[in-house]
């Protein structure tokens, strides 16, 4: 059994949050960033207007990033009420109403009751002065709230990296010693098997056997019967599983499944093989040890 060291765990989990915020002149500029776990990259953006001309970059840093998962993207703007409230067009608003001044002293038409609501009311006096065009400078701001947002959700999965890999290091001891458990019921079955055949055959009435051939097919029937190689896989199986859990690159995660797989398939040979309740029983142990692993591999990068 192997001592648990959180420094030497490389795994990351695909669960994680990352936030940042920076300001950029009257601007707050917010970025979220949140992912689940999931067998590829499926990602969703909510970008504000201004910034999604800059969509595919984006977009290409969090796939690069982040690798696979469910990915849910958001970035929006903040401002001050005072300098994003839209502007009224005084000038304009000054013509209009010595326009209909004139004209209602002219044609004699009453003059509105609500100046202000008449006013508002006309072409182009709310409209905006100009589109907004996202410069380089601006651009330059957003991407490091990007790279920070990530940074933090990164931080996020290997913190809780480190509690998987202490998940996995439990489990993977308890199948060790279930493991050890074994070894003194696989002896003491060997004997039990010899002496019920002998017994069975003695209950036969008027039968001569030859030893000797019995002997030879009792050696054959308990190395069909033999968990020797089983146990000796699954014990590979459980150090190569600890080794992959301290590499670093990408598929670490998928990688991590496989080995489970493969200690599932010797744990169901060696059930197979174990003739005894009480053997069947460790069995059955090792199976539920090995299955909450198989749950958490799910959520490793």
């Amino acid at each position: 059994m192997q001592k648990f060291n959180a420094k030497e765990t490389m795994i990351q989990s695909m669960t994680g949050f990352g936030k940042a915020v920076l300001t950029y002149n009257e601007k707050k500029i917010n970025v979220e960033v949140r992912s689940l776990n999931g067998k590829s990259l499926d990602l969703s953006t909510r970008i504000a207007p201004l910034y999604r001309e800059k969509e595919m970059d984006i977009r290409k840093t969090l796939s690069q990033t982040l690798e696979r998962g469910k990915i849910d993207f958001s970035i929006w703007i903040e401002k001050d009420e005072a300098v994003s409230a839209t502007p009224i067009n005084e000038a304009l608003v000054d013509n209009y109403y010595r326009q209909l001044k004139a004209i209602s002293q002219k044609t004699g038409i009453p003059e509105p009751t609500d100046w202000y609501a008449s006013l508002l009311r006309m072409p182009d006096v709310l409209a905006k002065a100009d589109v907004e065009e996202l410069a380089e400078e601006e651009w330059n701001v957003v991407a490091q709230a990007i790279q920070e947002a990530l940074d933090n959700l990164i931080a996020f999965r290997k913190q809780e990296g480190v509690a998987l890999a202490k998940k996995f290091h439990e489990k993977l001891d308890n199948i060790e010693r279930l493991l050890v458990s074994l070894e003194p019921l696989e002896k003491s079955r060997v004997e039990k098997i010899r002496s019920n055949i002998v017994k069975g055959l003695e209950k036969i009435p008027e039968v001569d056997y030859d030893k000797s051939r019995l002997e030879q097919e009792l050696i054959y029937y308990i190395e069909k019967l033999d968990i020797s190689e089983e146990k000796q896989r699954l014990a590979n199986h459980l150090k190569y599983f600890r080794e992959t859990m301290e590499e670093t690159g990408r598929g670490v995660g998928k990688k991590l499944g496989f080995i489970a797989q493969e200690m599932g398939r010797e744990i169901n040979t060696t059930g197979s093989k174990s003739n005894q309740a009480e053997m069947q029983n460790i069995v059955v142990k090792m199976k539920d040890e090995l299955e909450q692993i198989k749950e958490q591999v799910l959520n490793v990068l």
